[in-house]
């Protein structure tokens, strides 16, 4: 081949590969992720929550969740950082953390720990999956983020009506800032007179006497429900009550 002809196949043989990068979309096109955001900070004031230099949870309190459940708000995929700033300013209220999120997936992010002493709070990123269970059962996940409680906690889920924590444990041993899997139970309708629903106790690992215990009663077959073990506000302990997040009904 001539070397005129040579240089005019490697024009279009280029102009072909730059048609092909307008016209067909990139492998590493980002998406989009759905993110929660739970603010269970003990002694954070109100807050800003930006990712990635936009304000996505404006003006959320202790044990606030935005968006309203059973929402999510939408947010660029791949590697972003979120930040906390005192509601309507420039001051920081927890420093920036660098979280990945993957597309067309859902997170449930808390904010736990303490901002005292350098804005030391810790950011967790927890991939959720609101499959609805099968028909006749129900879903609890239990997410640990009171800093003040016992760092390892065992879990009792009862069907009503309970007299107490009994064994089989049904969560052991769950670690401050670490969610549990899903614990699929029988749905527990409402049949009078047995009360409806379900008992929770948390306990300290391995002693049996209850920290507190709670009745949740998920209104349908099929619900999901995360329930978030934070602190007292202000406090030096654990809240005698979980903060119910709503994820399926």
């Amino acid at each position: 081949m001539s070397r005129p002809l040579k240089a005019l196949a490697l024009v279009l043989a280029v102009a072909a590969l730059l048609a092909l990068s307008i016209f067909i979309p990139g492998c590493g096109s980002s998406g989009s992720a759905q993110v929660r955001f739970v603010h269970a900070i003990q002694d954070g004031a109100t807050m800003d929550v930006y990712v990635n230099g936009t304000d996505k949870f404006p003006d959320i309190s202790f044990l606030g969740v935005l968006p309203n459940q059973p929402g999510y708000t939408n947010v660029t995929a791949g590697t972003d950082t979120i930040e906390g700033f005192l509601t309507g300013t420039h001051t920081v209220g927890f420093n920036p953390t660098t979280v990945g999120w993957s597309s067309s997936t859902s997170y449930t992010v808390v904010g736990t720990g303490f901002v005292a002493n350098g804005n030391n709070a810790t950011i967790l990123s927890i991939q959720d999956d609101n499959t609805p269970p099968a028909a006749g059962y129900i879903e609890f996940r239990i997410i640990h983020a009171s800093p003040s409680g016992p760092g390892n906690v065992d879990i009792y889920i009862e069907l009503n009506p309970s007299t107490g924590p009994a064994a089989p444990v049904t969560i052991a041993g769950l670690a401050y800032t670490q969610a549990s899997k899903y614990i699929t139970v029988a749905f527990n309708p409402n049949n009078e007179p047995t009360p409806p629903g379900y008992t929770i106790y948390v306990c300290a690992s391995g002693n049996l006497t209850p920290i507190f215990s709670q009745s949740v009663i998920p209104d349908t077959s099929g619900s999901i429900r995360t329930l978030v073990l934070t602190d007292v506000q202000n406090g030096t302990s654990m809240r005698t009550s979980f903060l119910e997040l709503n994820d399926a009904d």
